[in-house]
């Protein structure tokens, strides 16, 4: 591509016959350098500006990228969290279960024997009530022969 100034700087060879007016070409190539100057400018700038654009558009996707594989680990992440809160919930629940059922076996013993103390209390209250009977009975008896004589 030419530059502005190498169109200014350009010479033609003069011809005496046929050949074109100098102040014309001259006039002309002036305007044509001032218009390939302008838009020679506005190349130079347009490609600076599209190299920016580049530079810009890779740094965007690079951090779409980093943001993709963030939304990705955390993504992960929170699943992760989840089934461990659900393991937990369901330990505990396992627990609480396998205590209660410990502590229902635990209680019907407790009822067992307790249901035992009270037959063996209920035998010896049959027990003392027959011995007071029997010395009741003797007392009584006692009671009569001494009323006999």
């Amino acid at each position: 591509m030419l530059t502005p100034l190498e169109i200014e700087n350009k010479k033609f060879s003069k011809q005496m016959v046929n050949g074109y007016s100098v102040d014309e070409v001259d006039e002309f190539l002036d305007l044509l350098t001032a218009d390939y100057e302008k838009m020679y400018k506005e190349n130079t700038e347009s490609r600076d500006r599209i190299e920016q654009l580049n530079e810009d558009l890779a740094h965007y996707r690079t951090i779409e990228s980093t943001l993709q594989s963030t939304l990705l680990m955390a993504q992960s992440t929170a699943e992760e969290v989840k089934n461990v809160a659900r393991q937990q919930a369901e330990q505990i629940i396992n627990d609480a279960q396998m205590n209660a059922k410990q502590e229902v076996t635990q209680l019907e013993q407790e009822i067992v024997m307790k249901k035992k103390e009270l037959e063996d209390i209920a035998k010896q209250f049959d027990i003392y009530k027959a011995k007071m009977e029997s010395l009741l009975i003797s007392q009584l008896e006692l009671l009569k022969e001494i009323n006999k004589d």
